[in-house]
């Protein structure tokens, strides 16, 4: 089971330079974020810390796949993932986060915990819409799309004249007949 200690980095201690942190990223990451919208994940993330006199540079890089449910027909598929992520870390005189690429950190600050930017890089890396790959290639064989062609508008169904009561033509007559 992952803990967010596990993504807490102390850079204090570095040496500056470029060190390099892989993490393999599972559902029990999403749980810590309370995120319930992939079936299984298989990510790995290189972070590249690259230590300067006054900054860091953060380096994020993913790749993997994340199962998720089609947005179409509910059926399950392997999604690639794939994102990327630059962060620099400057030191002020209070923790600031509203700017997206730069992260000011107070300056007795000694570590950081770099889980929720790798959420963020992840879930922003899936498409907003999922659709499986087999229904652009049209090799799915779906109940449910066959359903959707079924219903789909403008192939309405032809009526034969048989299937029609023929008590029914009789009433239609009656229309017709008053014009």
């Amino acid at each position: 089971m992952m803990v967010l200690k596990d993504f807490t980095i102390p850079f204090i201690g570095l040496k500056e330079g470029k060190h390099q942190f892989d993490y393999q990223i599972d559902n029990s990451f999403f749980e810590l974020f309370e995120f319930d919208e992939f079936n299984e994940t298989a990510i790995k993330v290189t972070l590249e810390l690259h230590k300067k006199a006054t900054m860091l540079e953060l380096t994020y890089n993913a790749l993997g796949t994340v199962n998720v449910n089609c947005d179409v027909t509910n059926e399950p598929f392997e999604q690639p993932v794939e994102g990327n992520l630059n962060l620099i870390v400057k030191f002020g005189n209070e923790y600031n986060d509203e700017n997206e690429e730069i992260l000011i950190v107070p300056h007795g600050e000694y570590e950081i915990n770099v889980a929720q930017y790798i959420y963020e890089m992840i879930v922003l890396a899936v498409p907003s819409k999922r659709i499986h790959p087999g229904i652009e290639d049209g090799t799915l064989q779906s109940e449910i799309l066959e359903k959707l062609e079924e219903l789909q508008p403008g192939t309405e169904k032809k009526e034969t004249e048989e299937e029609i009561d023929p008590r029914w033509n009789t009433l239609k007559k009656l229309l017709t007949d008053n014009k």
